[in-house]
């Protein structure tokens, strides 16, 4: 599956004036970056780490990423975008439904740490989630929020609210059980509460 209507990878996210990036050197150190945080924890994932892990300049680092938490957010949005892709085909509910079981799944593991990880390292040191939503969430949250809208105007989608309202509805409430520890959601339980909120019929 594609990368959903105006989605950033890693590169694209941070491009900067001066000579192009390389690549397969970019997706060293956002590769390098995100392992970091998956198996030493967030502490240990340093500029110097990430160098080391890489095999590459801290100076082409830091010429690339404005800080630190751009870089992590970034590696954490590389590997997202090829862990968790927006569909792009099939209708408004089975991709939605098919996002949500994904995301759902996806929590349970390593990648709800990593995320949970980097948006407390953008609270703790900025006073707010601010780089975290513009760098990564404002992409995809519009892409669904679109998608819902889209479902509506086509009567797949029977639920009246804001397109707005009903996605933060659905990855709230994911979100939600997540990080306070209640019993997780599981996929069948994601596609179930996508159907819920939408109003979507059974098929």
């Amino acid at each position: 599956m594609a990368k959903g209507k105006g989605e950033p990878d890693g590169d694209t996210a941070t491009t900067r004036r001066g000579r192009p990036r390389s690549a397969e050197t970019t997706n060293a150190i956002l590769q390098s970056a995100y392992t970091l945080m998956a198996t030493t924890g967030l502490a240990a994932t340093s500029i110097d780490a990430v160098a080391r892990d890489s095999n590459v300049s801290k100076m082409t680092i830091y010429k690339w990423w404005p800080s630190r938490e751009a870089l992590l957010i970034d590696a954490f949005l590389h590997h997202a975008s090829l862990m968790l892709p927006l569909p792009s085909t099939g209708t408004p509910a089975d991709r939605l439904r098919s996002h949500a079981a994904a995301y759902a799944k996806a929590l349970q593991g390593e990648f709800g740490k990593v995320q949970l990880a980097v948006i407390s390292e953008c609270i703790s040191n900025t006073g707010s989630a601010e780089i975290f939503y513009e760098r990564y969430l404002r992409y995809r949250r519009t892409a669904l929020v679109e998608l819902i809208a889209v479902g509506q105007q086509d009567g797949s989608v029977g639920a009246a609210g804001t397109p707005e309202d009903l996605y933060d509805a659905i990855y709230g409430s994911l979100f939600y059980r997540y990080i306070f520890g209640i019993k997780p959601i599981s996929p069948a339980q994601a596609r179930n509460l996508v159907d819920t909120l939408l109003i979507i019929k059974s098929r």
